[in-house]
């Protein structure tokens, strides 16, 4: 129990909660486990259930009816909920979850979430700024799909995803086709732009595995594209 409240603490619909209301909330919520590579297809399914991580990354993306080309729109980890918008709306998402790791979340009846938020009116107040950083993620996405080249897409990319260390976080074992989804490129593009980033020193490739070797040149790289693009 400790831990799952731990967990909670992370999920910012859940923080500042008092230990008798925290206790209320698990016990409407279950432990689900889904495999590496589940796909989560049912829009109903999402429309009624809600889902919050608690271990490993599930990556949020859309499908092209007409080609069937896959863009990665949000990488999503532990202390995350999905999905947001029919909490918000009551209404089926046509949108895809897949399971990058195996992946265990808490999983609770959309209605008595949204009973429980009716009953608790104050996290409501948590909830704006995680819905507002999601919508400025993808407001950021597809500005730099329809204004910005690969090369600065995968700089950007790289960048947002250091953490406090100057490490890579969750990106950093991706193949490149998955990083590729991530920046609306295909795996070849970005191997190159990588092989090239390597070269130049600012970073190291192995199979399956990122890690910035200079910090500052990849800063410097990407102000450098920034600029060009602006000229």
């Amino acid at each position: 129990m400790q831990a799952l409240e731990k967990v909670l603490n992370k999920c910012p619909l859940f923080k500042c909660l008092q230990e008798e209301d925290s206790g209320e909330l698990l016990s409407l919520f279950h432990e689900k486990k889904w495999t590496k590579n589940t796909c989560i297809l049912n829009s109903e399914n999402l429309s009624l259930q809600a889902y919050i991580i608690l271990k490993g990354r599930v990556k949020m993306y859309q499908v092209a009816a007409e080609n069937g080309k896959e863009i990665t729109l949000l990488l999503l980890q532990q202390g995350d909920i999905f999905d947001l918008l029919c909490l918000f709306d009551n209404q089926e998402h046509e949108i895809f979850y897949e399971c990058l790791d195996e992946v265990k979340v808490l999983t609770i009846p959309m209605e008595r979430l949204r009973q429980w938020l009716k009953d608790h009116p104050a996290q409501y107040a948590q909830l704006l700024p995680y819905a507002g950083r999601q919508m400025r993620l993808l407001e950021s996405y597809v500005s730099d799909i329809s204004f910005t080249d690969v090369s600065t897409r995968l700089l950007k990319l790289l960048v947002r995803n250091l953490d406090d260390s100057s490490n890579l976080k969750l990106i950093n074992d991706l193949p490149d086709k998955e990083i590729a989804k991530l920046i609306g490129s295909t795996g070849a593009v970005v191997n190159r732009h990588l092989q090239t980033l390597k070269r130049g020193g600012c970073l190291k490739t192995s199979r399956n595995s990122l890690e910035i070797s200079d910090i500052k040149l990849l800063l410097r790289l990407l102000e450098m594209a920034k600029k060009n693009s602006h000229s």
